[in-house]
């Protein structure tokens, strides 16, 4: 008998090799690759695709069109979610006709979102086909009932062959597709298991040609591993039009939805929910919320307005230095980037004189947000310089700026809408960088705006803080 045919595949990137290689030069990673069995349709002519010929207008020749000729159609329509967190992150809407791949841990709430987005769609813009590989219609129906999913163009389908979610998409013809997950759905004619990396990137690429020749918009749910990627091959964020992260600790009541691709809007804009025993709830004031029971009067504790996308937000860093018997002290960060504090702390010991080498340094940033963007580091340099000495900082105070290797505090984008946000809320003291002087026409009403042009300057200030807030 003649032997099948295999390859081998990354589980991370997707990158397609002969034979098995310790190291994927695609993405790097060690011991990845899975062995496979080759599909046989591969190779095969034709642009029909197996499973949906019975769909009206598919695989329907085409030929090449001038650009001014093109008549976007449903695909440059935008339909309201109903939530608007995600039609922020989303760009103002559902774009008809995409693909969307939401991703997150098991349990973060993707199910929950995707239903109460499905129950909206359903009574407001056309019927909605939820294919759950997981759940049972009645498990559903029960989640539904507690998130108060009205009764609409809403169909539940539990199924995991591909071949019979087709021919319902050919008999209901609905205008939305949800996916739930795809890591359970199975194409018969492939006999890799279900989730597997060539399962997974023939059923998309079905569902894409779906999505982009009918006009119906498709939601893919997927799970992530415990690096952060996606369940199965990442080929699947560059196969769709946008890509959503669902981020947050499952202890943690708030919940962080961010773009990370989107072909119709920015990839900077994140959506802020709290999970309720109601669903998810949006929340519109993120920066109240995330500032909410701060102490006043503790050393280790700083204000940094940092931007989100278009829009600014308030979060409390918060810093332990304590003494350390280790040769090598230890270095902790929760939601900062570990190298680029180790470089604040560089610089913190060469510029401003803290003898932070025989100490253990621990950084938080409450909340569960990750701070990405340089202008958090007079933040977070406060914060140590706070702890290191046991000086605690002004509750009123907020710090903008980016240091730099020789001390220097380097000017921030968005200057003027991060003061205004920390106005609004009430802060007094903003402290920003020189350079931002010019950029700033707003003169704060019972407030301050204090520039500093190195981080010895912020270290003069540190130390005029000793008598404030009852020390």
């Amino acid at each position: 008998m003649a032997k099948n045919k295999t390859v081998f595949y990354c589980t991370q990137c997707g990158y397609e090799s002969s034979g098995w290689l310790g190291k994927c030069p695609g993405c790097g990673e060690w011991n990845s690759f899975v062995e496979e069995p080759v599909d046989s349709r591969h190779g095969k002519k034709g642009g029909k695709l197996s499973g949906a010929e019975g769909i009206e207008g598919f695989g329907a020749p085409g030929v090449p069109l001038k650009i001014d000729e093109i008549d976007c159609g449903k695909e440059g329509v935008r339909d309201s979610s109903g939530i608007g967190e995600l039609d922020r992150v989303m760009g103002g809407g559902i774009v008809r006709g995409s693909m969307v791949l939401v991703a997150g841990d098991p349990g973060i709430g993707k199910s929950t979102l995707m239903l109460m987005i499905s129950g909206h769609l359903a009574l407001s813009a056309g019927r909605v086909l939820y294919v759950s590989g997981e759940e049972s219609e009645r498990q559903i129906k029960m989640r539904a009932e507690r998130l108060g999913v009205k009764e609409g163009q809403l169909y539940i389908y539990n199924e995991t062959s591909v071949d019979s979610i087709v021919s319902q998409i050919d008999a209901i013809k609905p205008s939305y597709i949800v996916l739930d997950s795809i890591q359970t759905l199975e194409d018969d004619q492939l006999t890799s298991a279900p989730g597997s990396v060539s399962q997974v990137r023939e059923i998309t690429a079905r569902f894409m040609r779906i999505a982009k020749i009918l006009g119906i918009t498709v939601f893919i749910v997927g799970h992530v591993t415990k690096e952060g990627s996606i369940a199965g091959p990442r080929v699947l964020e560059h196969m769709v039009d946008t890509v959503l992260y669902f981020e947050g600790e499952r202890h943690l009541s708030y919940r962080i939805l961010r773009a990370v691709k989107n072909r119709f809007g920015s990839t900077n804009e994140i959506g802020v929910f709290e999970m309720r025993d109601s669903g998810l709830a949006e929340i519109e004031n993120p920066s109240s919320a995330m500032l909410e029971g701060r102490p006043k009067g503790v050393s280790g504790t700083a204000v940094v307005a940092a931007m989100e996308g278009s829009r600014p937000m308030m979060l409390e860093v918060q810093a332990l230095v304590s003494g350390s018997s280790l040769n090598m002290p230890r270095r902790m960060c929760a939601g900062l980037d570990y190298n680029r504090v180790s470089l604040l702390i560089a610089v913190l010991e060469k510029r401003a004189g803290f003898a932070l080498g025989k100490c253990d340094v621990f950084i938080n940033v409450v909340g569960g947000i990750r701070l990405n963007e340089p202008a958090s580091d007079m933040a977070v340099c406060a914060a140590i310089m706070s702890s290191y000495r046991g000086i605690p900082l002004p509750s009123e105070a907020v710090y903008i700026g980016e240091l730099g290797l020789t001390g220097e505090i380097r000017s921030v984008n968005n200057a003027e809408k991060r003061v205004n946000e920390a106005l609004r809320l009430g802060f007094t003291k903003i402290y920003l960088p020189a350079g931002n002087a010019r950029s700033i026409s707003v003169s704060p009403a019972g407030g301050e705006l204090k520039y500093v042009d190195n981080i010895r300057s912020l270290c003069a200030e540190l130390d005029s803080f000793i008598g404030e807030d009852g020390q």
